[in-house]
């Protein structure tokens, strides 16, 4: 077996030790042959209600979302060729959330709206957010411009925040306190509703990137490289970009406002397993995974029967690593 394939095969290893640490962490303590008996429909009524229930629908979101903003950051920053690019910094996860509260504060009964409505209604937000930054960012002459894509993605993620914290004000209290809790990045949508809607999602574009990997390897080096290699560009960037906003509206929507995800996985990924797209494709949906949901089950864990929301301990694990990638990109 090659090195590559054992870091994703340890990589997997990894986030079933996770999901077996995360099944008995929380206020209601189970110990791991509980654990065992109540998945085999040994356990009590209790056990499994709150396994069943809570635990795994929770633990799902936080893999599929975590999967899912990864592949994101991991497709703009080879289109955009810069290690520091991600969807929360290019206000895509801002532009979802914007649309989610636009429609709150629009139509107060809508928080009840279907588990399938929110990701389209995220990815027309994350869309337009997208297509604003990419808009500036773009010169005819040069294509996308990888250092301006950042600082424009810092700006408007800044407006649409601000236009954001005006939208909440208009809210009842209620919705108000279920957008706070968005905006920190709660794994809020834990139910097996929330489950099903974002699976597809997930799991049909990350085979869609999987199946686009040598194109991503030939955009790696650049449009006029690309075009050369044969690769209709704008086109294949259209359908990449596309993809990278579905993924990040659509975890977004259920998981709230959580960054760095999507830019700490598929950097880490690319130390582990090399440039292939074909290995770094799974390599960052596995670390994202692991990432948001070691970061929900940490912030479980920690402050009982309280907890830390998982969108605050990725920030507080990100933000240094943020700050360690610009310094090296700097040099």
């Amino acid at each position: 077996m090659s090195r590559r394939r054992m870091v994703i095969l340890l990589l997997f290893l990894c986030l079933l030790a996770i999901v077996a640490i995360s099944l008995h962490t929380g206020v209601s303590r189970m110990n791991p042959m509980e654990v065992v008996k109540t998945l085999v429909g040994m356990g009590t009524a209790k056990q499994e209600l709150i396994l069943f229930e809570f635990r795994l629908p929770r633990m799902l979101i936080a893999i599929f979302a975590g999967a899912g903003l990864a592949l994101s950051g991991c497709i703009i920053q080879t289109i955009s060729r810069n290690p520091l690019a991600d969807p929360g910094l290019l206000g895509i996860s801002t532009g979802a959330g914007v649309m989610v509260v636009l429609y709150l504060s629009l139509f107060p009964t809508g928080a009840d709206a279907p588990a399938l409505f929110l990701p389209f209604l995220a990815f027309i937000g994350g869309a337009l957010a997208a297509a604003l930054v990419f808009a500036l960012s773009y010169e005819r002459q040069q294509g996308l411009l990888p250092g301006r894509i950042v600082l424009t993605g810092v700006a408007v993620a800044a407006g649409l925040s601000a236009l954001m914290t005006v939208l909440s004000l208009r809210l009842s209290r209620e919705l108000y306190q279920f957008a706070a809790v968005w905006l920190t990045g709660s794994i809020w949508g834990a139910t097996w509703d929330y489950v099903w809607a974002l699976l597809p999602w997930v799991m049909g574009l990350f085979l869609f990137v999987s199946y686009k990997a040598r194109v991503l390897d030939a955009l790696s080096f650049g449009e006029t490289i690309a075009t050369g290699l044969g690769v209709a560009v704008a086109k294949e960037q259209l359908q990449l970009l596309a993809a990278a906003v579905a993924l990040a509206a659509s975890s977004v929507s259920v998981s709230g406002g959580i960054g760095f995800v999507g830019l700490i996985a598929p950097h880490l990924a690319r130390r582990l397993v090399g440039a292939h797209h074909a290995y770094v494709v799974p390599a960052s949906a596995l670390l994202g995974a692991c990432l948001l949901l070691g970061a929900d089950t940490v912030g479980r864990a920690v402050l009982q029967p309280s907890e830390i929301h998982a969108g605050i301990v990725v920030a507080i694990v990100g933000a240094p690593y943020f700050l360690y990638v610009l310094a090296r990109s700097a040099r």
